[in-house]
């Protein structure tokens, strides 16, 4: 099996598939995602998740922020669990949507916990970190006030934000209020969309 052209283990395609059963199960009575999307699961849920790790394939302590309905976090757990190394905490207020990570994470033996507090708390429970996630949560300027706690501990933090067509405006105003590097990586999902990558995030002053 191969996703976004890489090639992914029959033990990983296993759990990646008992995931998307669960998903569709819990759906029904939990909203994850839009009915509407339920039909590109893997060709766009999956996809777009498993990009975000892709950049960065490594051992290493991911946090995972508003994980919702596991996108991309439950499928960086599962491709950790692969590598045989690393840890993604996934941050998730919502109890409903966080005991449905929990059973997901348990079900797939996958490498990661569920914190089911608000964003703005996670630093004080996470100390540290490698990279950061987050999809479809919020503009640039606020996920950044989000992680700047652990880019502060951590200089080498680096931060991975799926966004649409227009991310342009996102990046001029945060430019207002931060000092970042930024690589875009083109969307393997959608023509106009992007993950951008974020490093050496500070505030001005």
């Amino acid at each position: 099996m191969k996703i976004n052209g890489q090639s992914v283990s029959r033990e990983t395609q296993e759990k990646l598939e008992h995931f998307v059963e669960l998903f569709k199960k819990w759906n029904k009575t939990t909203n994850l995602v839009a009915p509407s999307t339920l039909t590109e699961l893997w060709s766009r849920h999956i996809a777009d998740s498993a990009q975000i790790f892709h950049l960065s394939p490594y051992p290493q302590r991911w946090v995972d922020l508003g994980s919702g309905g596991g996108f991309p976090g439950v499928v960086t757990a599962i491709f950790l669990s692969e590598i045989g190394g690393g840890w993604i905490d996934l941050v998730e207020s919502n109890n409903k949507k966080a005991a449905f990570l929990r059973i997901a994470l348990k079900e797939t033996g996958a490498r990661g916990a569920v914190h089911p507090v608000r964003i703005e708390k996670a630093p004080a429970i996470l100390e540290t970190c490698d990279s950061v996630s987050a999809r479809a949560l919020a503009e640039l300027d606020l996920l950044f006030d989000y992680i700047h706690p652990w880019a502060t501990k951590n200089p080498d933090l680096k931060a991975y934000f799926n966004k649409g067509r227009d991310y342009e405006s996102e990046v001029q105003k945060a430019h207002g209020r931060w000092q970042f590097d930024l690589v875009k990586h083109r969307s393997a999902i959608e023509a106009d969309s992007v993950v951008l990558e974020i490093s050496n995030l500070a505030l001005r002053r």
